[in-house]
């Protein structure tokens, strides 16, 4: 296994390849600390890496990154003792329209997770 003994972090883990990211990860033989706004996928994520025999945590979070991040981090901690991995591949699309459409608000919810929370 190639990740044997490694913890990894990954953000926005509930849906799409990053879901997919943390499954294999976890078949690899990583400890995994998913992190995301919808928790009830994470619960399901959690339940599938553990049922395949791997370990998992999930860690769920608004994605206010100046919280979610730390959190994710003290839990890896922890839970396993150390932090090897983060792959930041957190991101929203809640709001599909040009961005003169958009509205400041959602300008800004989206930078702050798609641009800010990567940093």
């Amino acid at each position: 296994m190639k990740l044997e003994n490694k913890v990894v972090l990954v953000t926005g883990a509930s849906s799409g390849i990053r879901n997919e990211i943390a499954k294999l990860i976890a078949k690899e033989g990583a400890s995994v600390v998913v992190v995301a706004k919808r928790d009830e996928n994470l619960e399901n994520l959690v339940n599938q890496i553990e049922s395949d025999g791997g370990k998992a945590i999930a860690v769920k979070g608004d994605f206010n990154p100046e919280e979610t991040i730390p959190t994710g981090f003290n839990t890896a901690i922890n839970e396993f003792g150390r932090l090897d991995i983060v792959i930041n591949s957190a991101g929203i699309a809640d709001i599909i329209a040009p961005v003169a459409d958009m509205g400041e608000g959602v300008w800004e919810v989206d930078l702050k997770v798609d641009l800010t929370g990567a940093i």
